[in-house]
């Protein structure tokens, strides 16, 4: 099926077609339709810093900042880059969190006792509905993507 174009926009098309090098329309297009991937490198992040609230502070003082690199239209999607002076603080997950430590040392415990230690290089996820404590051991880094369930 051909769509008819105005007259000025076929002409200029077509001139364009003749007077440049070969391209696809269809990437043309797309281009338009398609979202720009998100560079860590060189995009620039939403950035937050925090500590954990008294109430769930149990050693140290340690500081946070977030570097958000992405937040999908829905609000439930996010991916960026996390880091944490040393301390430990209670925490409840109502998200699906993936990590990747990028540097430094944690351990996680859970409400039941059962704990695990991660350092640079290794990955996990923390799912929705976890609860424990967070323990950073020396300066850590982590690249997060969060997927936050939609409240029921």
């Amino acid at each position: 099926m051909r769509l008819p174009l105005p007259l000025d926009t076929a002409k200029t098309l077509r001139v364009y077609l003749q007077e440049s090098t070969p391209v696809c329309l269809a990437s043309l297009v797309m281009s338009d339709l398609m979202p720009a991937l998100v560079d860590f490198k060189s995009a620039t992040p939403e950035v937050t810093a925090s500590r954990p609230t008294p109430e769930r502070l149990l050693a140290g003082d340690p500081q946070h900042s977030a570097r958000n690199y992405f937040s999908d239209a829905t609000g439930q999607f996010f991916a960026g880059i996390w880091e944490s002076s040393p301390g430990t603080w209670r925490v409840r997950y109502s998200e699906n969190e993936f990590c990747h430590l990028t540097s430094g040392r944690v351990r996680i415990e859970d409400e039941h006792g059962r704990s695990w230690s991660f350092a640079k290089g290794d990955t996990f996820v923390v799912p929705a509905g976890f609860a424990g404590t967070w323990q950073v051991l020396e300066p850590t880094s982590k690249l997060y993507v969060i997927f936050e369930p939609a409240s029921k």
